[in-house]
């Protein structure tokens, strides 16, 4: 990686108008959605992604561009002024001017999972910001050299590029792989999200309907492989036996398959991942746990599973594969949420607000639904995670914030100067 020549394409964006820059930005936009059907093939046989969800994940990237470009002009084309007898001890003898310029290069490291989509959070903007950036070969007509794609494995590339003297910003989503970056990166920003274990607590008055169907959603969603997938239930046990029949029935609805035929439920990304997910089940069962249908698996396909009467001593209480563990209070459903060492979303059923907000309060988790399972989007929320999940705010307003840098312009005067009207 040339430090000296990432440094020049910097300096060359940064002298480049904001509304320049997003002009590439809005035809990088362009270009993703007029190729959408050939790039969620990609996804298609990459990462066995049902196809209509592939498309969509490429148009909602091609939204995300456009809209971080906006949003860009908008944030960097403002900057402050500041006078320094707002300040007890001082004259006007100072005028301050501040305004936001790049970084300089950025490090993306984007997942398996959502390839496109949390490709292009850090890479527009990071270049509506003025940097250059290390992720993936040019296109949309970007300066030659402006982003660079450099691959190879996490083991033999990663601390070359996480250390490497010319990266000033590093943005990574991903699992405990994280951790050790942000121990090896030195001085530099970092935004990282690294996974959750993401809370369901339902409560007697909910909408069962309303929870069931979200369930389904939330778990079984590109087959559960999803940072903010509903990751165990949390049901009250009044309500829990009506609330598992519910799930069961929409569970036998579920198609399972090739990607290619808009299965609901595909095969996961590796055999180890398959293996890791029966060790789970196999555990599970061992120790007692209800099986709400007949464990199956071929290869890497592995068709849903609702698991009910599980208690938290289980491995599968605390792993992405969807169990149902009944409480009798709410203190119950938040300490178990609050006992993980991750904490990115969770989601909280019930009729009423004021229990709603007060359980939203209490559960140590970057982002807490009301009423609706746990989603990264739309793209422009603030996204983030507390303790281990995560470290930094995404989301396109908080990313070009990270991006850049404050710097100040400190004019003195001779004399105090006073507005006269």
């Amino acid at each position: 990686m040339d430090q000296r020549m990432n440094k020049e394409k910097v300096k060359d964006l940064a002298s480049q108008l904001y509304a320049a820059i997003a002009e590439l930005l809005h035809k990088a936009a362009a270009l993703l959605k007029e190729h959408k059907a050939p790039i969620a093939e990609c996804l298609v046989k990459e990462i066995a992604k049902p196809a209509k969800d592939s498309v969509t994940e490429i148009v909602r990237s091609g939204d995300l561009v456009s809209y971080c470009a906006e949003e860009g002009v908008r944030i960097l084309g403002e900057g402050k002024f500041l006078v320094f007898d707002s300040f007890p001890g001082n004259e006007r003898t100072k005028y301050c001017l501040t305004s936001k310029i790049p970084l300089g290069v950025v490090l993306a490291i984007p997942p398996f999972n959502y390839p496109v989509n949390l490709a292009v959070s850090k890479i527009a903007p990071a270049i509506i910001a003025g940097n250059s950036l290390v992720l993936k070969p040019n296109s949309a007509g970007f300066p030659k050299g402006l982003t660079s794609c450099i691959t190879g494995k996490g083991s033999e590339i990663g601390d070359f590029l996480t250390m490497h003297p010319g990266v000033n910003c590093i943005s990574f989503t991903g699992g405990d792989t994280g951790v050790a970056i942000s121990k090896k990166a030195g001085m530099v920003p970092l935004q990282m999200e690294l996974g959750g274990k993401d809370a369901c607590i339902v409560l007697e008055d909910a909408d069962l309907d309303l929870v069931a169907a979200n369930i389904i959603k939330g778990g079984f969603s590109y087959s559960g492989q999803r940072c903010t997938a509903v990751k165990v239930v949390l049901a009250m046990e009044s309500i829990a036996d009506s609330l598992v029949e519910k799930v069961n029935a929409k569970v036998a609805k579920l198609t399972v398959g090739p990607p290619e035929e808009n299965c609901d439920i595909t095969p996961v990304v590796t055999e180890s991942s398959a293996n890791f997910i029966e060790g789970l089940v196999m555990h599970a069962k061992k120790k007692g746990a209800t099986f709400c249908q007949e464990y199956k698996r071929d290869g890497n396909l592995i068709w849903p599973l609702l698991l009910d009467n599980i208690r938290p001593d289980m491995r599968i209480a605390w792993e992405p594969v969807l169990p149902v563990i009944r409480i009798n209070t709410v203190e119950e459903g938040i300490h178990h949420c609050n006992a993980s060492n991750f904490g990115l979303q969770g989601c909280v059923f019930t009729r009423d607000s004021n229990k709603a907000i007060l359980i939203s309060d209490a559960m140590e988790s970057g982002t807490i639904q009301i009423n609706s399972a746990p989603a990264r989007g739309p793209d422009h929320f603030p996204f983030q995670g507390l303790k281990d999940s995560g470290i930094g705010s995404q989301g396109v307003t908080n990313s070009i914030n990270l991006m850049t840098k404050v710097k100040t312009t400190v004019i003195n005067l001779p004399t105090p100067s006073y507005a006269m009207g």
